[in-house]
This record gives structure tokens, C-alpha cells and sequence, in this order.
């Protein structure tokens, strides 16, 4: 099973390099057919460089440009177009994310999940350096999209997730143009009835560059696409919802993953 990274990249060149061998070097490890998109998102910092001059190491890069518009979420759904794998992660460029964490996303698949989203406040997960009035804030965002879906999943924010490529093409049409992704996918996946396993994570903040994610600017983003996700999910018979029986991952068992995975089929 070939697994994508998708990576968009917005003036990350004082930290791409280390991610991308990081990523590289732990699925290269583990012998995971994979490749790395990364997608530059009008980086004017030198990202671009960076890149092309990793490629006489890892030819698993694949180097993509957003002409723009740009915005996180336009990046990745600029990366969604084009990638050739049979499942595809979302990774920051910061290396916020683990990729020892990105090898258990890929067992789950191999058990046949179709989502594996990661939670870093659930037992086995942790946070490094979170600022804290983020962390206030995503804890009451969390807290809001749980209870208005009845979800045991409380970290829908996190970007950092995997979907089989028949998620993503279900999924479709991706609407956000920002942050706000994070949250349309995830729920739009749960919403059209897609299985998916929950996975405790480790989140580091970022030791170098400065955050794309502007805290003023995205409340009514997030809103909006949380919304309009919930009112697809109540309000249109489920013309979204996929066509099958019971999902594969139904079978997916706690014991059969470390860490330990909490399995939460829709129904």
C-alpha cells in the first residue's frame, strides 16, 4: 500500500529539511512505500531551494506548486489532486507531527481503517510548548464540535490525519480555503458514514519559522464549515452518505494496534 504525505509549505525553510528526513527516514525505516508532496504555497523565503536541493537524497519528493489562490486549505487540496497513493497524510511542515506516529496511522490502514485520526488528549497522547491560550481555545472549539455531533473524537482540529484515497474522493467537493480543512474533513467523513480509528498522538510546537495559523481570522471560518457539515448531516436524508454495508474497519479490534486504538464507526 503506497501511503502520500501531503505537506504544504509556506516560508518553511528553517525547518522542511529536517521534517522531510525525518518523515523520510522513519517510513524508510519501517519499509512503507511512500512518497512526499510537498506543496509550496508562495513561499518567498528560500522553501522552494530547500526542497529541490533534497531531491538527489529522497527521490520520493514530488515538488508542487500552488500558483494560488493561497491558504492552507488550498494547498492541500492542491496536493489532493495529484497524489498517486492509496491513502493519503496530512503532515505540517514544522515538525509538529511525529512520524513514528505516521507508522501507526499506516498499520491502522493495513487493518483495513478508512480514517485514522490522531488525538493528543487522549491517554498515551501529549502536547510540548502548546501556548496556552491556543490551547484554551482549542479545548473549548473541541469541546463545541463534539457536542454538537456527539462525538467521542475530541481533537477534529488537529490537521494531522490519514484517509484511504476512496475517503477522499467521497469527500469531495472540498470547500475551505484555510485552517478550516482541518475540520471539514474529518467531519464530512464521519458525516458520510466512513469508518475511522482515533490514535493517541505526540504534538511538538514548532521550534523554528512563525505559525500560519492566525487565531482572529479563523473563528468564522471554522464556524461556518462546521455548520455547514452539520446540516448536510441532519438535514439532507443522507444524499452525501456513502452507498455500502457495514465498513471495513468495523473489525478493527483495540488490542490489534500499539498504542491502543478506540475504534468509533459511525452508525
Amino acid at each position: 500500500m503506497l501511503l502520500s504525505v501531503v505537506i504544504p509549505a509556506r516560508n518553511e525553510a528553517a525547518c522542511i529539511v529536517s521534517t522531510i528526513a525525518e518523515i523520510a527516514g522513519t517510513l524508510r525505516g519501517q519499509r512503507i512505500p511512500h512518497e512526499i508532496i510537498v506543496v509550496d504555497d508562495g513561499s518567498s523565503d528560500g522553501t522552494l531551494e530547500a526542497v529541490r536541493g533534497l531531491a538527489p537524497s529522497y527521490p520520493e519528493i514530488r515538488l508542487i506548486i500552488n500558483p494560488g489562490p493561497h491558504g492552507f486549505g488550498y494547498a492541500v487540496r492542491t496536493g489532493l489532486r495529484s497524489f498517486q497513493g492509496d491513502a493519503a497524510a496530512i503532515m505540517m511542515a514544522d515538525s509538529s507531527d511525529s512520524p513514528q506516529d505516521l507508522v501507526t496511522y499506516y498499520e491502522c490502514l493495513e487493518l483495513g481503517a478508512e480514517c485514522v485520526f490522531g488525538s493528543r488528549f487522549i491517554k498515551g497522547g501529549s502536547t510540548i510548548d502548546y501556548p496556552l491560550h491556543k490551547l484554551i481555545l482549542n479545548r473549548l472549539a473541541n469541546r463545541f464540535i463534539s457536542m454538537l455531533f456527539g462525538l467521542s473524537l475530541n481533537d477534529t482540529t488537529n490537521a494531522f490525519k490519514c484517509y484511504r484515497r476512496n475517503v477522499i474522493e467521497g469527500l469531495q467537493p472540498l470547500i475551505s480555503p484555510h485552517f478550516n480543512l482541518t475540520v471539514e474533513m474529518p467531519l464530512k467523513a464521519i458525516a458520510r458514514g466512513y469508518n475511522y480509528v482515533v490514535v493517541p498522538i505526540s504534538w511538538r510546537n514548532r521550534a523554528a519559522g512563525v505559525s500560519k495559523l492566525k487565531l482572529k481570522e479563523m473563528g468564522s471560518r471554522y464556524l461556518f464549515v462546521v455548520l455547514n457539515v452539520w446540516l448536510e448531516k441532519y438535514l439532507t436524508r443522507g444524499d452525501y452518505h456513502r452507498r455500502s454495508q457495514l465498513s471495513r474497519g468495523a473489525h478493527v479490534q483495540q488490542t490489534d494496534v500499539k498504542p491502543p486504538v478506540e475504534l468509533l464507526r459511525n452508525v
